[in-house]
């Protein structure tokens, strides 16, 4: 039986793709094996966002290639936003390369297969037109209890700054009826939290319906019955409707927990960036979120270094951070990408000095995140079970609705020895720390 192994890179969005070339596989006869030494087919689904993934990415190929001598390996195939963006130049310049399968093509894995096992060089990468839908074999790779689902691909905001346009194509959402069927079926066999992912989340339905339809996607969501949580991932603040936010407010399901990746907060730098909102019209947004769900956690992720970022620009930043007292911030500095707007600018910013507004503006929010989780002392929160640590004594621990998995937290609990994976249970804070929490159980 051929045997396949797979390295899944970059975000949650990828890792489905992955999930989907698993499920095709699968389907295909193709036993899929942990150990690359095992393999016949190594598979490593790139990312090519910034520097640091693309670096990730061929230091991986390049491991990878070494069980081609060492292994079994008989073919070694490239996937995902590296193979889409810089497909040739991969095939001329790494030899070691069998096949590269672009972002627009993860449903011909197995063409990429056969092709390698009979001594052919293939390139695969067409335009991205398609998306998975609830009929399309997918192998979840995360805990049984927990799952991304993929409700659009693509993007049309072109931020200044982004390659993802350019390497996924335009916007392209799939239908409700799709997702609710994926949706019902992952419940069906015992998940309880459904992460629902896209480049711009908030803009879900615009191209099918003609209007942005998250909230309308959610309101037939909330009706399956066994579902525990629905978690919203990259919701830009463009399309944070009025709507949205009172139907997280009301709806239990909906966690309060908001991800506005909003990269900066000065006007200059916004406009520069091509991003759609000022930072008056997001502290209004962040005002109405707070109004409506005054427990809400709301993560961002921002950029530092764009060309043409002054001291006073940086300082405003900062500012706007002390100010809106974010749980969860991920900061970036900025990566110069070929082919952007942004990367054609002129005032680029030094590394050194992008390094040092990083670790400023670090240094700040891992104070705010440590006074906020202090002040959560006491609260009373539900938590997902995820494992157990190996510390003697060994401690449980899991994420409540404050933490996305990856990205966040831990929340360790104490007195709870029985928990298995996957259990929800009662807990309140006792001790709060810069990124995790102490809690203990306590009883429904």
């Amino acid at each position: 039986m051929l045997k396949a192994g797979i390295i899944s890179l970059g975000c949650a969005k990828n890792l489905v793709d992955t999930e989907v070339m698993l499920g095709i596989l699968t389907e295909n006869h193709v036993k899929i094996v942990q150990e690359p030494a095992e393999a016949d087919i190594l598979i490593v689904n790139t990312c090519g966002f910034i520097d640091s993934a693309k670096e990730e990415s061929i230091t991986t190929i390049l491991s990878m290639a070494d069980f081609k001598k060492n292994g079994h390996c008989r073919g070694l195939i490239v996937a995902g936003c590296l193979g889409q963006r810089y497909k040739q130049e991969l095939l001329n310049e790494l030899p070691e390369i069998d096949a590269i399968v672009g972002t627009g093509s993860w449903h011909r894995i197995m063409e990429a297969v056969n092709a390698v096992l009979t001594g052919q060089r293939l390139l695969l990468a067409d335009d991205n037109v398609t998306i998975y839908d609830h009929e399309t074999p997918r192998i979840t790779t995360t805990p049984f209890y927990s799952a991304y689902v993929k409700i659009a691909d693509g993007c049309d905001n072109c931020c200044a700054y982004c390659a993802i346009p350019a390497i996924r194509g335009r916007f392209r959402s799939r239908p409700i009826e799709s997702i609710v069927e994926e949706v019902k079926r992952l419940v069906k066999r015992g998940t309880k939290e459904i992460i629902l992912i896209a480049q711009d989340t908030t803009n879900y339905g615009s191209d099918l319906y003609g209007k942005p339809e998250l909230t309308e996607l959610l309101r037939e969501l909330v009706k399956i019955h066994d579902l525990g949580w629905i978690r919203l991932l990259y919701c830009y603040p463009t399309n944070f409707g009025d709507d949205l936010i009172a139907l997280m407010a009301s709806e239990s399901k909906i966690l309060n927990y908001v991800d506005l990746p909003l990269q900066h907060a000065h006007n200059d730098i916004l406009k520069a960036m091509n991003r759609k909102d000022t930072r008056e019209q997001t502290e209004i947004l962040l005002h109405k979120l707070r109004q409506a769900m005054p427990d809400v956690v709301v993560r961002t992720s921002l950029i530092v270094g764009f060309p043409g970022e002054t001291e006073e620009q940086f300082e405003s930043l900062l500012q706007f951070v002390q100010e809106q007292q974010f749980q969860n911030v991920g900061v970036f500095t900025y990566s110069q990408e070929e082919g952007t707007r942004a990367a054609k600018m002129g005032n680029q910013i030094d590394e050194t000095v992008k390094e040092e507004r990083y670790h400023r503006l670090m240094a700040l929010q891992s104070k705010i995140s440590e006074s906020l989780n202090l002040k959560s002392e006491g609260k009373v929160i539900d938590v997902l079970i995820e494992g157990i640590t190996e510390d003697n004594p060994p401690v449980i621990f899991g994420r409540s609705y404050r933490e996305a998995p990856e990205v966040d937290g831990r929340v360790y609990v104490e007195n709870a020895k029985d928990a298995q994976p996957g259990d929800m249970i009662r807990t309140r804070i006792i001790q709060g720390f810069t990124y995790d929490i102490l809690t203990e159980k306590v009883e429904y």
